[in-house]
């Protein structure tokens, strides 16, 4: 029955499937449309629509009925997304999505499909600092236990792992720290104790896939590169279809308990027909239909535009991130530099197993002067944008323990990976050569 009112999640279901075997840049450019039903455009309409025309009174009454398929409301469905939705799915090999208003509430949906009150879940201390607050503040008032753990030792989130646990939640490449999660070792944990792994990959797309590695949900900010042109916000959330929530029996009663708020519906049940989808559909009308965090259409279309570059992009940003570290490890007034690509040991181990596509984006460092030389270093930049963003085609820079994480107490900043003096630069796609120059007559001045 829900196949009527939901055909897209069905459709994104069987067209992952389909496509999977086709490359990052082919998935990017072709995912999921070839054009479009009504008009045959080629480029994917933009159906700026709130709600969708009934053909009559027993049409009406059978959608909401559930004995026909169709569209109703925008805030649940609409056709530019469930492309976007489609052709993330595919990319990251999963088998169907759901586009949020933002990465945050990407975050707040992931986490609240699976906890109530009373529950906790596990989570690194590798974050980006409104994640950390919004697990550590706002979620704490809703009666939901956030424990963070160091995710140098996977045996941590063992550790922390108890009958009330819900799920693990971790950054790909954690922003600003960036020593690479070790995804595979907490996902098979996890497998231990029943509990699903959700991977941040906003930082990190086709550069990893965590869903290859254990991972049963992954969340997106597509705020960042898979937009990558800093002109909309957006989050993704992917559900990897590779988890038996049913199994799990009591750690998840909002999937295996009858739902008072959709007809006493149980998630797990009602979907067998439709395939492992429990959980994103769940989040799509529950979260979504009651809180109303939907993705307007328009910035879906962004992000289809930005995803048919993306595979280009993250090499381009990739190759000059390499080149933008190994200049800073050699300049005088830095102290440090923090870089997957720079690391030894166990931390360039894991860059190594799980970012097989490159080393990213980010660049940290430290600046021998400390906070007054990093004040002067942003203040002097010229090409760089001093923006609370990463992702853009463009190259930026901040301080984050006066920006990003600032909210954040002086302890938890630390562990987080953000020092008095530490300076993140997100690096763009310009020539290398210019990025230099611009590097160097800043830290001149530093």
């Amino acid at each position: 029955m829900l196949s009527h009112l939901f055909p897209s999640l069905v459709d994104q279901g069987k067209r992952s499937i389909m496509t999977n075997s086709q490359h990052p840049e082919t998935l990017a450019v072709h995912g999921a449309h070839r054009k479009d039903s009504a008009t045959n455009a080629v480029a994917v309409p933009i159906y700026q629509t709130t709600a969708y025309q009934f053909d009559g009174t027993e049409h009406a009454e059978n959608l909401f009925a559930l004995k026909e398929l169709g569209n109703i409301y925008s805030r649940i469905m609409n056709p530019t997304n469930d492309v976007l939705e489609q052709r993330i799915a595919a990319l990251e090999g999963g088998v169907a999505a759901l586009a949020v208003a933002s990465g945050q509430s990407a975050s707040t949906f992931a986490i609240l499909n699976l906890c109530r009150a009373g529950d906790n879940f596990v989570c690194s201390t590798d974050i980006y600092g409104g994640t950390w607050n919004l697990f550590a503040n706002t979620l704490t008032d809703l009666g939901i236990e956030c424990r963070f753990v160091d995710p140098a030792d996977p045996e941590n989130f063992r550790a922390a792992t108890d009958d009330k646990t819900r799920c693990y939640y971790a950054e790909t490449l954690p922003n600003p720290k960036l020593n690479v999660f070790p995804i595979q070792e907490v996902a098979d944990i996890g497998i231990v104790f029943g509990v699903p792994l959700i991977m941040d990959n906003t930082a990190a797309p086709i550069l990893c896939r965590p869903l290859d590695h254990g991972a049963a949900i992954v969340v997106y900010s597509t705020t960042k590169y898979i937009g990558g042109h800093g002109t909309s916000i957006g989050g993704m959330i992917v559900d990897g279809g590779n988890f038996d929530w049913e199994a799990g029996g009591e750690r998840f009663p909002t999937l295996n308990q009858p739902d008072a708020s959709y007809h006493g519906a149980v998630w797990t049940e009602a979907v067998k027909p439709l395939g492992p989808i429990a959980y994103v559909l769940r989040a799509r009308v529950i979260l979504l239909r009651d809180m109303g965090a939907s993705m307007s259409p328009f910035n879906a279309f962004q992000f289809i535009q930005g995803m048919e570059t993306l595979p280009l992009r993250m090499r381009a940003h990739c190759e000059n991130a390499t080149k933008v570290a190994e200049f800073l490890g050699k300049h005088r007034k830095i102290s440090g530099v923090i870089f997957p690509g720079a690391q030894s040991g166990l931390h360039r181990e894991r860059a190594d197993r799980y970012m097989s596509g490159g080393y990213g984006a980010l660049v940290g460092f430290e600046l021998a002067g400390g906070r007054d030389a990093g004040r002067k270093f942003i203040d002097a930049l010229e090409m760089f944008y001093h923006v609370a963003n990463i992702g853009d085609v463009r190259s930026l820079a901040i301080h984050p323990a006066t920006t990003t994480h600032s909210q954040l107490s002086a302890e938890d900043q630390l562990a987080s990976g953000v020092t008095p003096g530490y300076v993140r630069l997100s690096i763009g796609i310009e020539h290398i050569e210019d990025i230099l120059a611009d590097l160097t007559q800043a830290l001149d001045k530093a």
